[in-house]
């Protein structure tokens, strides 16, 4: 579980506070410093899988994206600041971002195609606070990764099963598409594939996905 310290802090007092090299990450969430717990190791295997396959569609596209490891996503006007688990920036929408250059700190979403979260026990930061925001900032899309089958059930289903939901805006809210487990079962893998708006041609099936957080 998430260690929230019980201070409240303007935007500008976190990032002047976020401690370096501490080993401990630390998110603001409305005004609230969190520690974020230690990630599993299923939880980093899905991230490092992602961040091995969407840059591969990157260099194919020629697109002018990166995935940068530490760049803090605020919504604009709010005291919230976070660190997502996969961070695609449109590099030339930087020159907009008036804390980039100084601070890498990111608030339009016209420079954030896609953002990824993969689910841990704080599941509710994703499903609810991060999608509010992210549909607010008008990042045109969204995942949620929850491989363990951690959510509510009225987001992964009852019983419970592994989700992908693909949360793309649409006249400023986000229509969503599940992809879970049992789409797999029913169908081959090899025909089901994740569609992304971002990347219409990534050939990413959910069970690839999902079994990137097995040992």
């Amino acid at each position: 579980m998430t260690q929230a310290i019980p201070k409240q802090v303007t935007f500008e007092e976190f990032v002047d506070w976020l401690p370096e090299n501490s080993g401990v990450r630390y998110e603001l969430h409305n005004g609230d410093i969190v520690e974020m717990a230690q990630p599993v190791g299923e939880h980093e295997e899905v991230k490092s899988f992602l961040g091995v396959e969407i840059p591969v569609e990157i260099k194919r596209l020629g697109l002018p994206y990166g995935i940068p490891n530490q760049v803090i996503v605020r919504p604009p006007e709010k005291d919230s600041g976070y660190f997502p688990d996969v961070l695609v920036l449109n590099r030339a929408n930087l020159a907009n971002e008036k804390l980039w250059q100084k601070q890498s700190i990111v608030s339009l979403g016209a420079s954030i195609p896609l953002v990824i979260e993969i689910v841990s026990t704080n599941w509710r930061d994703d499903y609810y606070l991060k999608y509010a925001d992210y549909e607010e900032m008008g990042i045109p899309e969204y995942w949620i990764v929850d491989y363990a089958a951690l959510g509510g059930r009225n987001f992964i289903g009852n019983p419970k099963q592994s989700t992908i939901s693909v949360c793309n805006l649409v006249d400023g809210e986000y229509q969503i598409s599940k992809f879970r487990e049992s789409d797999v079962l029913r169908q081959a893998a090899s025909r089901l594939r994740i569609i992304s708006q971002t990347f219409p041609e990534l050939n990413l099936t959910p069970n690839q996905i999902f079994q990137a957080g097995v040992a």
